[in-house]
Order: C-alpha cells, then sequence, then structure tokens
C-alpha cells in the first residue's frame, strides 16, 4: 500500500514541478525578474538540487549585481557539477566583481583545466591587476 501512495505522491510532486518550471521559463523570457525569484525559491523549496533552477537564480543575482548572492547559487550548482566551465565563470566574474582577485583567479585556473581555449577566461585574466593577492 506505501508503494501506491508513495507513487502517487511522487507523480504530485513530479507534475507541481513540471508545472513551476515552465512557469520560471515564461517568466524569465517575460523579464519579470521579481516572479522569476519567487518561483525559482518555491521550486528549491521542494526540490533544492536542481541545476536549472540554481543557475537560473544564480545569474539572475549576478545581473543585478548582487554578486556574493550569486555566488552563493554558483557554488550550489558546483556542488553537484563541479566541473561546468559555465558556471564557473559567472562565479570568477562575480568574484573579480567584489575585486576578490584571488577567488577569480582559482575559478579561472579551473576552466582553464577544463577548457584550455575559454576566450570568457582569457578576457578575465586579462582584466584582473598583476600581482593581485586578496
Amino acid at each position: 500500500m506505501v508503494g501506491i501512495f508513495g507513487k502517487s505522491f511522487k507523480n504530485e510532486k513530479t507534475n507541481y514541478l513540471r508545472s513551476k518550471k515552465s512557469e520560471l521559463k515564461k517568466l524569465v523570457k517575460e523579464k519579470k525578474y521579481d516572479s522569476v525569484l519567487k518561483v525559482g525559491l518555491e521550486i528549491l523549496e521542494k526540490n533544492p538540487h536542481d541545476l536549472d533552477v540554481l543557475f537560473v537564480l544564480g545569474g539572475l543575482h549576478y545581473m543585478k549585481r548582487k554578486f556574493l548572492k550569486a555566488i552563493s547559487f554558483f557554488d550550489k550548482v558546483l556542488e553537484i557539477s563541479e566541473f561546468d566551465p559555465e558556471v564557473l565563470l559567472l562565479k570568477a566574474n562575480s568574484h573579480y566583481k567584489l575585486g576578490q582577485y584571488k577567488k577569480s583567479l582559482i575559478c579561472c585556473e579551473k576552466i582553464k583545466e577544463i577548457d584550455p581555449k575559454n576566450k570568457g577566461v582569457s578576457i578575465l585574466l586579462a582584466k584582473i591587476p598583476k600581482n593581485s593577492v586578496n
């Protein structure tokens, strides 16, 4: 009996998440970013490891220049998908914008290991002051 009820609950949760993710995509396209944040957080309450939603919310905070908040979302993505060059580059740029050049360089080194020809890294490395220690 438990299996029957568990399956029904799982299907409801799956349908709910699918519906919310569809709503999230629509809101992103419409550039309704406050609503994106609200719906994204609702999804994460039910599924805290949803890479797509974590990435979207991190990117949203990055666009709003809330770099510390963006980094927290990027870190969650990287806990699950450690070698994502796109997320690493956004994290590197966030650290750069905060003046945290050493942390930015660490991200850049990881990206270069994964994708040695990554243009974004080259551009960022050219902007980071030489001999930066912080």
